[in-house]
């Protein structure tokens, strides 16, 4: 025997797991190794055989073990499909006689080692001009050259070295929207505008002499020439939002600002042409800057999210087709009934289908929520959305993709979030009232005036206008907004837009899905329940039990821990039901109590069963692993919400489920998609307002009925459903802090509004009395909104801090 192989052997008996040099996943034994290093499998030792001899191993010193495991290897033909030019002409972002750029999605990139290999990408293949990496959004753009390498050469490049590119179908159907910049260039003009008003402006504020008054002149005319890009261009947000809430008979907040700036123009406008004065270009300039700095801040997008996902996002693009008994690639949507179609180890089930060769182990926990493959014999049916887990299967397609059952599961309209379930904003409700105020005291003054000099209506009235604009209150909630949700991203917890914030802070009760939220996906609790067994006896089952790919099978090794690798005869596995086989002397049988027993099992939940050399032992029970923040986090949670957990699995947690959430808990089980939407729609007709938290498919309708919806991802960068907020499982810890800091918002934005009311009647003391001067307006506008952004953001980042957030 092999030295290295002898002593790596002798390390693992003193109970040191050899882990892999690649990926750090835990060795069977030392028998995959090279120049001393040791790999769990053949996929891992291949990459660093491919980085080693291109001289890249810079990559294993920058982080320890820093790799993804290439235990599941992609086949040879898997990108097959990018030959196809209609397919690349909808990937490629450029492409000439000469190059080709593309964007991957890699959701495997997470530190350091990974950008420095994947930026270095023209050292592993000449025909790679350059390979810049995006960190934040996980994507890498490539440029290569067409005479010397593909698209298609290019992706298995990357899937080579373990970072295998997601192209899903909603790659070719849509695009992913680009950031709005008509929004950047508008604050780019006001900005610019403002700044150079402000400075021709002091002239008017410190006064000048009558020799110079011909350039006095000048300089109102320049002002009235700088302030009308900000009049017809940078305004157009606010004119096209009020517009559109004036047509659905709702008064928002963008109303009476349009309004203002519109009355502050033509104010000015007559000032400057009839000689009488400069005007106030410098306050409405600067007051259209300030907003929609806010604006801008408040709208910031994480492009490498998607909160609109459909099953377009899940599905893959192609998948092989048999025909005259050779696989062929072809795309999705050209998959017609009667097509038989060849579906390989861990891939998705695109189409119904019936079950043609092979049994089907098939994973639908992301679209059912059972937490256990389901097992399909030939002549069953296979619906789309599940996940093979055991070998190749043969599936003949008896609907289209866009007619399978998942698909129109999707599509149907109880699962669309109608328009009139959106909230509004607390913001414009408030506005519209002030706006009330503010024309009644328009109205007001211009009675007084009426009666005492009626020449002085136009300037007071108008400088009512110009000095109570609801400016400070839309400042304070789109600054605050913007805080708060730059705060929550930091920390993991993607928000779709600032009314989330409302949204999360007015929710009432609580609603939980059970697998993949409450439970992680890639744990479980196992007891064993039986006869003691020795320490040598539970190395042979850990050892027997690795041979297999069946989730309970690999989750019992991992749970035991295979100390060193045994010699294993006779392996057998039937599929779904269990395994067996001679470990050095014994023969072992693992699976369900029928195959191992002979005995039907009556009981709900998980167990599989053990018998050496004939004699049943005993079984480990299977339990769901719950997230270490779930009880900390129920307990923070419980003083303000009702909870309630709909789960597609069955009822074998359910005293677990008790326990954690309390006796008062609604607990619901076995519901389909179509179950779980519905309760969410009755809690809402008994008035509350419900908070939905899940991760799967099968929550889709659920998080789009609630009135605000969070997708859990194990990755942020992973496929998420539809939501309004997506947060990465690590941070659910933290989700009643998050909620906290949203309920603060509204305090936050109401302290700072009754601060610039302070300014606003300071303003409305000279408005009323029609003596506005220009130097006055110039001092009250930027000091209020000054302080509103110092209020704001001190107070929001104190909340945070104070949090220890």
């Amino acid at each position: 025997m092999d030295i290295f192989v002898l002593y790596m052997a002798s390390k693992a008996t003193t109970n040191q797991q050899l882990q892999c040099y690649h990926c750090g996943e835990n060795c069977i034994s030392g028998k995959i190794h090279l120049e001393e290093k040791v790999f769990c499998c053949e996929g891992c030792k291949m990459v660093y055989l491919v980085i080693n001899q291109n001289g890249l191993c810079d990559y294993y010193d920058l982080n320890e073990k820093p790799g993804i495991s290439q235990r599941i290897t992609v086949r040879k033909d898997k990108f097959a499909f990018l030959d196809d030019k209609n397919i690349q002409a909808k990937l490629v972002s450029f492409r000439d006689e000469k190059q080709t750029h593309v964007t991957f999605y890699l959701p495997q990139m997470h530190c350091s080692s990974c950008l420095y290999l994947l930026e270095n990408l023209y050292r592993l293949d000449k025909g790679i001009i350059t390979s810049k990496v995006n960190f934040t959004r996980k994507e890498v753009d490539i440029v290569f050259l067409n005479a010397l390498t593909s698209l298609r050469k290019t992706a298995e490049l990357l899937a080579t070295i373990g970072y295998e590119p997601h192209i899903s179908l909603n790659d070719l159907e849509a695009t992913r929207p680009g950031i709005n910049k008509s929004m950047v260039y508008q604050l780019g003009v006001a900005g610019f505008c403002f700044g150079n008003i402000m400075l021709m402006s002091f002239p008017e504020y410190l006064g000048i002499d009558a020799s110079e008054e011909g350039l006095r002149g000048i300089f109102r005319w320049a002002n009235f020439t700088l302030a009308l890009p900000v009049l017809l261009y940078s305004s157009l947000p606010f004119y096209t939002s009020s517009w559109k809430s004036l047509k659905h008979k709702f008064l928002n907040i963008d109303a009476p600002i349009a309004l203002a700036i519109i009355i502050t123009f033509i104010r000015s406008a007559y000032e400057v042409l009839s000689g009488t004065g400069g005007g106030y270009f410098d306050s409405m300039s600067g007051i259209v800057f300030f907003m929609l700095a806010g604006r801008i801040l408040q709208d910031k997008t994480y492009r490498q999210l998607s909160f609109e996902r459909d099953y377009t996002s899940y599905f893959p693009v192609a998948v092989s087709v048999l025909k005259d008994d050779k696989e062929q690639t072809v795309i999705l949507p050209e998959i017609k009934a009667g097509d038989t179609l060849l579906i390989h180890h861990e891939e998705l089930v695109p189409a119904d289908g019936i079950l043609v060769r092979g049994k089907a182990f098939i994973d639908y926990s992301f679209v059912t929520g059972e937490s256990l493959p389901v097992l399909k014999e030939v002549g069953e049916i296979v619906y789309a959305g599940g996940k093979q887990t055991e070998g190749n299967i043969e599936i003949l397609v008896v609907k289209e993709v866009a007619q399978s059952y998942l698909t129109k599961l999707w599509n149907r309209d109880e699962f669309k979030k109608q328009e009139e379930t959106k909230s509004v904003s607390f913001v414009h409700l408030l506005s519209r009232y002030f706006t009330y105020i503010v024309f009644a005291i328009a109205a007001a003054t211009a009675i007084y005036w009426q009666i005492h000099d009626a020449g002085r209506i136009w300037p007071a009235v108008t400088s009512v206008f110009i000095i109570a604009c609801p400016c400070a209150l839309l400042l304070s909630n789109t600054f605050t907004n913007g805080n708060i949700l730059s705060i929550l991203g930091r920390h993991h917890f993607y928000l779709r837009s600032a009314q989330t914030i409302e949204d999360i802070a007015n929710a009432d009760h609580i609603v939980f899905d059970k697998t993949g939220t409450l439970t992680s996906g890639r744990e479980q609790d196992i007891v064993y329940e039986g006869e003691p067994l020795a320490s040598e006896q539970e190395q042979k089952i850990a050892v027997l039990a690795s041979y297999s790919s069946h989730p309970l099978s690999k989750g019992l090794a991992r749970y035991i821990g295979i100390i060193h690798d045994r010699q294993v005869d006779g392996f057998k596995e039937m599929t779904g039901e269990g395994i067996e086989g001679f470990v050095e002397d014994d023969w072992i049988k693992i699976g369900s109590k029928e195959y191992v027993t002979g005995e039907r099992n009556g009981e709900e939940g998980t167990s599989v069963f053990i018998s050496i050399n004939g004699k049943q032992l005993g079984h480990y029970r299977f339990y769901n692993h719950y997230r270490e923040s779930v009880p900390g986090l129920v307990q923070e949670l419980k003083k303000n919400y009702r909870f309630s957990v709909i789960s597609g699995d069955n009822a074998s947690e359910k005293d677990n489920l008790k326990k954690i959430l309390g006796e008062k808990t609604t607990l619901l089980f076995h519901q389909k998609p179509e179950d779980k939407l519905d309760y969410i729609k009755s809690l809402q007709q008994k008035g509350k307002k419900v908070m939905m938290i899940g991760d799967g498919l099968n929550d889709a309708g659920a998080l789009k009925q609630s009135n605000i919806g969070i997708a859990v991802a194990e990755q942020t960068n992973n496929f998420t459903p539809a939501s309004d907020a997506i947060i990465e499982a690590k941070q659910l810890t933290r989700l009643a802090r998050f909620i906290q800091l949203c309920r603060a918002n509204k305090n936050i934005v109401m302290a700072s509004f009754v601060l610039s009311i302070v300014y606003n009647v300071i303003g409305l003391f000279f408005a009323v009395r029609g003596n506005l001067a220009p130097l006055i307006a110039a001092i009250l506008m930027p000091a209020s909104s000054l302080s509103i952004l110092v209020i704001t953001f001190g107070s929001s980042s104190l909340q945070a801090r104070l949090m220890k957030l």
